[in-house]
């Protein structure tokens, strides 16, 4: 579908990941649109699964999760699938997780962990994180400060 796509569809989607909640309205006037031309544009990329849904950012700060910290988590064996369908599932469970990547390099997973603060981390790390199936070693990182949040997709083709 990228191949396939304008100017005019990277902008929608530039908008659209701006602000969600854009009205068909909005949007058009932003791109340079009328109205049914946009609206015909925005329901071909959410058929095409360029767009994925629509959600609220949430103020992490302000609902009492604002500590955020990066584990690297190491698995004992990663050879059988079983292992990494059992840790996925396993983390999948844990509320705190905000994101779990699996990755090629020195360690198998990276997480990020959001909590109330510090005292809350240290018992999700130990109660919840370091209980999950096949773990070897884990290592946090405190973020002290988010510098840039999500893609922009003007550097797209």
């Amino acid at each position: 579908m990228s191949r396939d796509l304008d100017r005019i569809d990277y902008r929608i989607l530039q908008e659209l990941e701006r602000d969600g909640r854009l009205s068909i309205v909005e949007l058009a006037a932003r791109v340079n649109l009328t109205n049914t031309p946009c609206s015909e544009r925005v329901k071909r990329l959410e058929h095409a699964g360029l767009i994925r849904g629509y959600r609220a950012m949430l103020n992490m700060e302000k609902l009492g999760l604002g500590h955020l910290t990066v584990v690297q988590v190491s698995l004992a064996a990663t050879g059988g699938q079983n292992s990494l369908d059992d840790f996925n599932a396993a983390v999948r469970r844990i509320p705190e997780v905000e994101s779990c990547l699996m990755v090629a390099g020195s360690f198998d997973y990276l997480l990020t962990i959001r909590t109330r603060d510090i005292v809350h981390f240290r018992n999700v790390l130990g109660d919840k994180v370091n209980r999950l199936p096949g773990i070897l070693q884990t290592n946090s990182f405190a973020v002290m400060e988010v510098v840039k949040e999500g893609i922009d997709v003007r550097f797209a083709p």
